[in-house]
């Protein structure tokens, strides 16, 4: 750990996206004592005589939304839905991604190959596409937005840890434990499974920007979060009619997708180099 650490903290670019994580996760989990107000309370102050959303002020500091509602609160929640989503839904594919790469890649044979060209199958689909499609078919809500884009995003990191498994599954260390009699479990979970570490971190924290991502345009779609949660993606879908008349509206949630995305992205690279130092300045 502190190798790592000592490598991990040199990268300076990397080191900022922690601290912006850091703080985007605080700003999340205290969310009820951080925002002013309800993020579901419409004030019958704030909209100007025409009904238009109020500019940001001493009051809002963000502004108001559409309907009268404290952008700055809305915003604050919205983090913990995205959070929750990118974490949960990444979680589970790289769950689902991990448990059969390493069959595919450790049984090999007809098994292997079954589930590869199954791999191959779903990721002919564009990702966005197949995530319409499954939120069209299913009700949309948290719950099923957090399936959805896990049944999406699995393929990839099924798709490299096949690769590395393959790569293992022919070290010397593991033909030395099939001759020792060990099962296939212990090989799996004691000899293969530990050496991937390194690269199912990396690719989980990657994936967590393209999961706020995909998040974010479900909701601007409609597909995704349903009011009343708060939801950046919905954010700007419930204002980009007004984007001409009130900017703000559109451009606060925007660029706390922008930041999210971008700071994961920055950690991810920055574990990248800290974890496997033979892909140091491959970026």
């Amino acid at each position: 750990m502190s190798s790592f650490w000592k490598r991990f903290s040199k990268d300076r670019v990397a080191l900022f996206g922690l601290v912006v994580i850091t703080i985007v996760v605080l700003a999340a989990l205290l969310a009820p004592v951080l925002a002013p107000y309800d993020p579901s309370e419409q004030f019958f102050d704030g909209l100007t005589l025409e009904g238009s959303p109020l500019p940001p002020n001493e009051r809002f500091w963000f502004g108001t939304d559409t309907n009268g509602r404290d952008q700055l609160s809305r915003l604050l929640y919205g983090a913990r839905t995205s959070l929750l989503i990118g974490l949960v839904a990444n979680g589970i594919a790289v769950l689902i991604g991990t448990l059969l790469g390493v069959i595919a890649g450790y049984a090999k044979g007809f098994i292997g190959a079954a589930i590869m060209r199954f791999t191959d199958l779903m990721m002919a689909f564009p990702p966005l596409l197949l995530a319409i499609a499954l939120a069209a078919i299913l009700k949309p809500g948290l719950s099923i937005v957090i399936v959805v884009i896990a049944l999406v995003n699995w393929v990839q990191i099924a798709r490299v840890i096949y690769t590395e498994t393959t790569s293992l599954a022919e070290r010397e260390y593991i033909e030395a434990a099939r001759a020792l009699g060990a099962s296939t479990p212990r090989i799996l979970f004691h000899h293969l499974i530990p050496h991937l570490v390194p690269t199912i971190i990396v690719y989980a924290t990657l994936g967590i920007a393209t999961t706020v991502l995909l998040e974010a345009m479900l909701s601007f779609l409609g597909r995704g979060v349903q009011p009343p949660t708060p939801a950046w993606g919905m954010m700007i879908f419930e204002s980009q009619s007004y984007f001409l008349n009130a900017p703000w509206l559109v451009f606060i949630p925007g660029a706390a997708i922008l930041i999210v995305a971008l700071a994961f992205n920055l950690a991810g690279d920055g574990l990248r180099d800290a974890l496997d130092p033979t892909q140091r300045g491959r970026r």
